[in-house]
């Protein structure tokens, strides 16, 4: 039986899926906690391994133990706590429960990132297009189809991206998927299949999607500097290897924009290497003082595989992306999306198919983009006047600014004199591949008021005030 098994310490969890059944990996991995819980292995109060952890340990997406984790959250059996902590919510029966330990206190202010204003959701026009979608889809889409998802969504992205994002897409090139995170999973998956071996990421760079999946299917990670252009070409070509992940229209996290000169260099050593560039194309949508740069899969269609999704524009919860491959990947990608989960839910591709189609995506972003600069200019305006030795980085674009601290202060001091005074920010030292560099703060606004915005950063100053009078 072709399987994967992991012990994942605290909880004692063991899990072990069958990746020849037709039962999608979530079912499984949310079948196995639930009997867990049910026998009482899993005891009240257990703390579950982070999402990305129990990913990388069983080599699946990290969307498959989110969508597992959710299920059994909503069936009762887990709870989710602020902080990210997942925990056994029930006992089996007949066992004598106690009370869990308190959770602790949710910050005042939460400059997280990744994270999107879930509130202005338009839930009218989507309820329209799910109506529409609803009457006027063919029989046929009701049933099994391939693993590239349906025909009107590939057609409606295709004219969206090629008009938006300067794209070179074509209908038969696109791969729907449940978001960036099983995108690059479904990559990496086909990639290690086909013989690679390193795979290059752009350093300081997230941790919880491609570094782990990389990782877990044998591939060695190799991290290149960035600086205030995005990632060191130069640096770059001294480094042989399989795959390159970009974020070059907005760096994460430092908001850099890779310009012209590096883009053709990135190219040029993809021809030289048979090499891939993966293009995560995340919150390009959000530029806020010009047009934003084209995406870079429409200088190479044959060299650049593109990666979007739905989650920082409309929300995470619709679990809606798109791969825009080369040709010669996508057999093997939709192969790969049918063996993980059969295939995206048809009635979500075909409603946000008639919502491009009908010009209710460009329209909701108009209304968010002067909504997150007025959140960013608050931003900005409060660290100018209260913290005006932390050094703003990147270009007007996003959900989240990276502000560089002053030499003498210790990042992981001004991280945890924050969340004394109830501000949780994140600092830039943990994404980093090459070891340490210039302490740096992560601030993500999408989701707070401008007062809220404002009243974050007096705390996070006086808690700086206290740092430096120590």
């Amino acid at each position: 039986m072709a399987g994967s098994r992991t012990n994942s310490p605290p909880g004692g969890l063991l899990v072990q899926l069958d990746r020849a059944t037709a039962v999608p990996l979530h079912r499984q991995l949310a079948a196995a906690v639930r009997d867990g819980v049910r026998s009482g292995r899993l005891r009240l109060g257990t703390s579950l391994p982070p999402t990305r952890t129990l990913a990388a340990d069983l080599g699946v997406s990290r969307g498959v133990v989110v969508e597992a984790y959710q299920q059994l959250v909503a069936e009762g059996y887990l709870t989710s706590r602020p902080g990210g902590y997942t925990e056994v919510a029930i006992g089996p029966v007949g066992q004598r429960t106690t009370a869990a330990a308190a959770p602790p206190p949710a910050p005042r202010v939460d400059f997280g990132y990744g994270r999107y204003d879930v509130s202005n959701f338009p839930r009218t026009a989507w309820m329209r297009s799910i109506r529409r979608a609803f009457a006027a889809a063919p029989n046929e889409r009701f049933g099994y189809l391939s693993g590239r998802g349906v025909p009107e969504l590939h057609d409606a992205l295709t004219d969206y991206l090629n008009r938006v994002r300067g794209t070179a897409a074509t209908p038969g090139t696109v791969v729907v998927c449940t978001g960036y995170a099983q995108g690059v999973a479904l990559l990496v998956q086909v990639l290690a299949a086909r013989g690679a071996r390193r795979l290059v990421v752009e350093d300081p760079s997230a941790d919880d999607d491609v570094r782990p999946l990389a990782a877990a299917a044998g591939l060695e990670v190799v991290g290149v500097p960035v600086d205030a252009d995005g990632i060191r070409t130069d640096l770059l070509d001294a480094t042989p290897a399989d795959a390159v992940v970009l974020t070059p229209s907005h760096q994460w996290p430092t908001g850099a924009v890779l310009p012209a000169e590096r883009r053709a260099a990135v190219l040029r050593w993809a021809e030289r290497n048979d090499a891939l560039v993966v293009e995560d194309d995340y919150d390009a949508e959000y530029r806020y003082d010009r047009a934003p740069i084209g995406a870079m899969q429409g200088l190479a269609p044959d060299r650049v595989a593109y990666a979007g999704s739905a989650s920082k524009t409309l929300a995470p919860g619709l679990r809606l992306g798109w791969l825009v491959l080369p040709r010669g990947l996508v057999d093997e990608v939709a192969a790969a999306k049918l063996a993980v989960d059969r295939g995206s839910p048809v009635l979500d591709q075909l409603a946000f198919a008639d919502f491009v189609a009908h010009g209710e995506f460009d329209r909701h972003l108009r209304r968010m983009r002067p909504a997150y600069r007025r959140r960013r200019d608050a931003l900005l305006a409060a660290l100018g006047a209260l913290l005006p030795d932390l050094e703003p980085a990147g270009v007007s674009a996003g959900l989240h600014l990276v502000a560089w601290l002053p030499p003498g202060l210790d990042e992981d001091d001004v991280v945890a004199a924050a969340g004394r005074r109830g501000v949780r920010v994140h600092g830039v030292g943990p994404y980093r591949l090459g070891g340490p560099g210039p302490g740096g703060l992560i601030f993500g606004y999408s989701a707070l008021s401008e007062r809220a915005v404002r009243d974050g950063v007096e705390l996070l100053a006086a808690a700086m005030g206290q740092l430096r009078a120590m």
